[in-house]
């Protein structure tokens, strides 16, 4: 049976030098912050444990002082292997000031190799993350100056060239559920995310790491339904009970998070017009019935909202890399989670399905887009984000559709409300530049495999091409020389004649294509896009 701890008996369990995996996703979602919390505190007073390794499927925080931001001290992290920092910025600062080694790879690799480590494989041989930053033709996933060792090889297997993730080595695992009993079995009825916490307990227990579990309950042994428990308690050494934890930073609890209620449609959450939604519209607008589809953070979240209020919510499969399938995915700080979703499954076999070739759709941001159709979000400016899921994603999708705005910085556009918009200011920061800083996303990659490509921005929509980029809408209000060529830092080609987005995007009225989206012909292709 596990031992019954406190959190600071928890946290004296990591010493000096130790690699640290800890579950979780993003904002909260299934996060043990209650043992960060306790191992920070530590770490201040004492002074110890000194050069740990932090490895996390996800980025974890905030994106404030949360996750791996409260354990980013100088001292305490020597390297950190995750899918992002950006939800953790203080870390992602010490990345780009070079006082840590930094390796962020692709979510659903690290997610697979959770798997691998617990099977005891040498690593993961997959094409996710070929042509990309993660490619150690580039940069390997390297964040900082002083990371130098090689985590990612190229191998040719058939004549074919494949990426080999190499598996790391675990010491302490510390993982989430909702209800232990006092064998250690754990259950995760009120979670909003599974994760890959069985993977994580079978990999630690493997490789004789010991595995430390919070929950926000104990149960007598034997009251657990066996096919509700997530982690066997044979697996877990140590339990922790926090009865405060949150269902993520921002939400307490939602019962709809929990697959444990579905709200009305007159609940859903809906988003005021502007230029966000505008955006977020127009991307929509590529889906078609019967689509499988990924939505991503930020703008491109949006999506979800917008089908919601159209009514058509029921008509695809709106997913998130997490693991929701079906409903409506949440947005803001808690992406991830979802509302009325007809399956929560882990996160490792989403990706196994994206992977594949399964998403019809996918809906990504930028924050970057160059010449050759490359987009980079995962280091631009001061900034080191890494790339979440967005390599499997765009990478496994047949049509990806990347959005944003054309400029930031100080950029001031709003819609009309009556068929176009307003641009009051241009933003002073170039958005697409001639060479991407990182490229997250292959554009000749993606030509050769025959993906469709498209960008949709605040004020124009453009298309992937053999030639280059290429203009193919443009907003009301909007000159095509000064407000569109003139803000790219290369040369886009533009047609004689550009069509006008549609009106009703820019009004604050649904746009009510329900009728004319269902008499669209299904288009899933049979067979996944060449690899």
């Amino acid at each position: 049976m596990p031992a019954l701890i406190d959190l600071e008996t928890a946290a004296g369990l990591i010493r000096d030098g130790d690699r640290v995996l800890v579950g979780g996703s993003g904002g909260g979602h299934a996060v043990p912050e209650a043992v960060l919390v306790a191992l920070a505190e530590r770490f201040a007073h004492s002074g110890t444990p000194r050069d740990l390794t932090l490895m996390s499927v996800v980025a974890l925080g905030d994106w404030d002082s949360t996750g791996f931001g409260r354990l980013a001290a100088p001292g305490l992290v020597k390297r950190v292997v995750s899918a992002g920092l950006n939800n953790c910025p203080k870390l992602g600062a010490l990345a780009r000031q070079d006082l840590i080694e930094a390796y962020t790879l692709p979510q659903g690799v690290l997610a697979q190799l959770c798997r691998d480590m617990a099977a005891g494989r040498p690593g993961l041989l997959t094409r996710t993350g070929l042509h990309t930053f993660v490619d150690p033709r580039q940069a390997g996933g390297k964040q900082s100056a002083r990371t130098t060792e090689d985590l990612v090889e190229v191998v040719t297997l058939h004549g074919e060239e494949f990426l080999f993730y190499r598996t790391p080595r675990v010491d302490v695992a510390v993982i989430r559920g909702t209800t232990a009993d006092e064998r250690g079995n754990l259950t995760m009825e009120d979670e909003a995310y599974f994760g890959e916490q069985l993977s994580i307990a079978q990999a630690a227990h493997n490789q004789g790491a010991a595995v430390i579990a919070q929950v926000r309950r104990v149960a007598a042994a034997g009251t657990l339904p066996g096919k509700d428990v997530k982690v066997p308690g044979a697996l877990v050494d140590y339990l922790v009970v926090d009865p405060d934890q949150r269902q993520t930073y921002l939400t307490a609890f939602d019962p709809a998070y929990a697959g444990a209620l579905r709200r009305p449609d007159a609940a859903l959450p809906t988003l005021a017009l502007d230029i966000r939604k505008v955006v977020a519209r127009r991307a929509a607008l590529e889906r078609f019935p019967g689509a499988i589809v990924n939505l991503g953070f930020g703008v491109s979240n949006g999506v979800a909202a917008v089908a919601a209020e159209e009514g058509i919510h029921r008509d695809v499969t709106l997913t998130v890399e997490q693991g929701i399938v079906g409903g409506v995915p949440a947005g803001g700080p808690d992406a991830g989670a979802g509302y009325n979703y007809d399956a929560m499954i882990d996160q490792p076999y989403q990706f196994d399905f994206y992977d594949g070739g399964g998403l019809d759709l996918a809906f990504l941001s930028f924050a970057e887009v160059d010449a050759e159709g490359n987009v980079n979000v995962s280091r631009f400016g001061s900034v080191v984000n890494g790339p979440g899921g967005f390599v499997n994603i765009s990478q496994g999708a047949r049509k990806v559709v990347f959005s944003g705005t054309l400029t930031a910085g100080g950029l001031a556009i709003e819609p009309d409300g009556v068929g176009g918009v307003r641009l009051l200011r241009e933003g002073g920061v170039r958005k697409w530049v001639p060479r991407v800083e990182q490229v997250t996303f292959s554009g000749r990659y993606a030509l050769a495999r025959g993906q469709e490509v498209l960008y949709v921005t605040d004020r124009a929509v453009f298309r992937l091409g053999a030639s280059g980029i290429e203009l193919s809408e443009v907003a009301a209000g909007i000159d095509v020389g000064r407000d569109v060529v003139a803000p790219i830092g290369f040369p886009v080609r533009v047609p004689s004649e550009v069509r006008r987005m549609d009106p009703r995007l820019f009004r604050p009225e649904a746009m009510g294509f329900a009728a004319e989206f269902r008499a669209r012909a299904r288009r899933r292709a049979r067979r996944p896009i060449p690899r």
